[in-house]
C-alpha cells in the first residue's frame, strides 16, 4: 500500500517539495505541501510518528477520507483540532495526553470515530464538549472519571469505549450504566 501511495502521487504530478519515505510511519514531521499530497491518497493514512503537526498541515490533511492515524502527536492546538474535525473518517489521536476545553469543542464536531486513549484525565468540562460527539468516542486510557464527568459522557449517542476505567464511584458507573452504548469493564457492568 506504501508503494501505491507512492506511485500515486508521482503518477499525479503532485509536488510535495520533498520525498516522502517509502514507511510513513517514519515521518516526524510533514510540510504542508506533503500534508495535500497525502491528503489525496483514497484509503487509509497511518502517520503515527508524526510528533508536530502545523495548523496548515493539519487543515491539508483534514481533507483527507478514511482512516487517519495521529498517534505521535502529544499536543494539539486548538487551530488544528478545528481543521481536523473536519476530517471525513475515523480520526485516532491517541498520543494526546490532554485536551483543551476549545480543542475537545471542535473535535466534538467532528462525524467519525474518534480515538483519544492517550488521555488519563478529563475535566468535567471536556467530558461535556465529547459527549456532543456524534460517533464512536473511544477514551480507554481514562482510569477513573469523576461523578460530574461520567454524567456528561453518559448522555453521548454513540458507542464510547472506557475499558480502561479501574476506579468509579458509585454514582459515576450507574449514570455510565444507563447507556447501553457505553463500554464499561466488567466490574462496572
Amino acid at each position: 500500500m506504501r508503494y501505491g501511495l507512492l506511485l500515486a502521487l508521482v503518477v499525479s504530478g503532485v509536488a510535495i517539495g520533498q520525498e516522502l519515505p517509502n514507511d510513513l510511519s517514519t515521518l516526524i514531521d510533514i510540510t504542508v505541501e506533503q500534508a495535500e499530497a497525502l491528503a489525496k491518497h483514497e484509503g487509509d493514512l497511518f502517520l503515527k510518528g508524526l510528533t508536530t503537526l502545523s495548523d496548515e498541515a493539519a487543515q491539508a490533511l483534514a481533507k483527507h477520507t478514511g482512516w487517519l492515524e495521529l498517534n505521535g502527536l502529544t499536543t494539539l492546538s486548538d487551530e488544528a483540532a478545528q481543521a481536523l474535525a473536519k476530517h471525513r473518517g475515523v480520526l485516532s489521536l491517541n498520543g494526546l495526553t490532554t485536551l483543551s476545553d476549545k480543542a475537545a469543542q471542535a473535535l466534538a464536531k467532528h462525524e467519525g470515530g474518534l480515538f483519544l486513549d492517550g488521555l488519563t484525565t478529563l475535566s468535567p468540562e471536556v467530558a461535556e464538549a465529547l459527549a456532543k460527539h456524534k460517533g464512536g468516542l473511544y477514551l480507554s486510557g481514562l482510569t477513573t472519571l469523576s461523578d460530574k464527568a461520567a454524567k456528561a459522557l453518559a448522555k453521548h449517542k454513540g458507542i464510547l469505549g472506557l475499558n480502561g476505567l479501574t476506579t468509579l464511584s458509585d454514582n459515576a458507573a450507574e449514570a455510565l450504566r444507563a447507556n447501553q452504548n457505553v463500554e464499561l469493564p466488567e466490574k462496572f457492568r
